[in-house]
This record gives structure tokens, sequence and C-alpha cells, in this order.
């Protein structure tokens, strides 16, 4: 199904929203701690599997297939770099949490709109989950983030109100654009080839996304978004799958 993921991460935004505004209960820092835990090994879990699963040939050709990667990443995050995607990203991040602290003392609609608007679409796993939603659908990552909003959604309707699950909209939007140019893309333009590169290289940033849930290792990751657009260019120049 179409869209799949998106529709997942929309529904746990207005079903958590919805349980928060009826019972005005927050989940203990206890149970957050143990579902992060969770959702970070499932991450971990996901990112690797469809990594390997596009692998495919012998191991000089897996080797090859490795290489590609690695220098996909490589190429990514300096592009990244270059075009300052991850200090965007943090900037973004904290103008979110000023608005929260501001939101304490003089909440406003648009305050709770536009830092769950944020926080929801700037994710590293809004990104990748949709483009393998639509170039596979394979649609795991997006669960995974469906939960992560979800749990934020209800950690948030005390501050801002109702205003958080009208994030829901430029999710869906933004996700689901993505997703249906992914898929275009899939139909018309890419080859098998071209998508393997691409999802076994996003699979092994969405491996670093459980990493970084974990908080085993701090990686700058959206500086490595533009890995998924180098992946193809490499692997079409040096075709290994």
């Amino acid at each position: 199904m179409i869209l799949f993921g998106t529709l997942l991460n929309a529904a746990a935004i207005l079903l958590c929203g919805a349980f928060a505004l009826a019972t005005q209960r927050r989940p203990s820092v206890r149970l957050q701690t143990a579902i992060k835990g969770v959702l970070g090994v499932l991450t971990i879990i996901i990112g690797l599997r469809l990594t390997v699963s596009n692998f495919n040939g012998g191991w000089t050709h897996i080797g090859k297939q490795l290489l590609i990667i690695l220098l996909s990443l490589s190429l990514g995050r300096l592009l990244g770099r270059s075009l300052r995607l991850q200090k965007g990203s943090n900037r973004l991040g904290k103008y979110a949490k000023r608005k929260i602290e501001e939101a304490t003392k003089h909440p406003r609609f648009t305050d709770g709109f536009i830092t769950a608007s944020l926080l929801f679409c700037v994710a590293p796993l809004a990104f990748l989950g949709a483009i393998q939603d639509g170039l596979s659908n394979n649609w795991q990552a997006l669960a995974i983030k469906a939960v992560m909003d979800g749990l934020t959604t209800v950690a948030f309707i005390s501050t801002f109100g109702w205003s958080v699950i009208a994030a829901v909209v430029p999710v869906v939007a933004f996700q689901g654009t993505i997703t249906l140019a992914a898929r275009y893309l899939a139909e018309h333009m890419l080859g098998l080839d071209l998508i393997g590169a691409i999802n076994a290289t996003s699979g092994l940033l969405v491996f670093c996304v459980g990493l970084v849930v974990l908080d085993l290792k701090k990686i700058e990751l959206t500086d490595y978004l533009p890995s998924v657009v180098v992946a193809p260019f490499i692997a079409w120049l040096w075709p290994p799958w």
C-alpha cells in the first residue's frame, strides 16, 4: 500500500494525541527509557537487515558493493557539510527548544504546531523512511518513527495542548511527497541496481540512527543524508549490483 508508512506515522500522532488529551497522563520516565531502548535495538536491526538484504553475488562482488556504500557516505558527508545541513538542523532544534521554554509561560497555538512540525519533519528517519517506503514499500523505519512521534506527542500535549496534533498535516505532506517522488523514480527512472544502492546506503544510515537513539555514538546524521543521492550515481558509474 502506497504511503502506508506515512499514514501509520500520522495515525500514531493522532491516536497518541487524543489519548493524552483525554487522560492528561504522561508515560513515566522509566517507561520512556525502556521504550527508547527497544526502539533503538529495532532500528539497528532494521537498518542492518535492509543493508545486508541488498547485497548479492560473491564475496568480491559484496566487497565492491560495500566499498561503494562507504564512498557514498564519505562524499555525502562532504556534500552535507558544505551545505551546512547539520548546523541548520541544530539551529532548528535550538529554536524548538526555545519555543518549548516560552510555552511554559505563554503557550500559543503556533508554538506547538511549529515546534512539533520541526521535530517530526527534520528527523533523519522522516527522510530515510519515506525514501524506503517509496522505493521498495519498506515501511519499518517509519513504523519506528511513528512510535517516537507518538511518545513526543504525548509529552508535548501538556505544554502546547492540541496544537501538537495539527503537526500531522506537514508530516503527511513532507513524508508523502518524498515517498511519491521516490516511487515515481523507482518506476520510471531507476533500475533495480540503483535502487539497491540507495537502499543499502540508507539502511546503514538507519543503523546509525539506532546508535544515536541508544546513546552509543554521537553522529552528525543530517550531514550524511545526501549519501542516498550520491549512491545511485556511483553505482551507475561503477555498477556492482
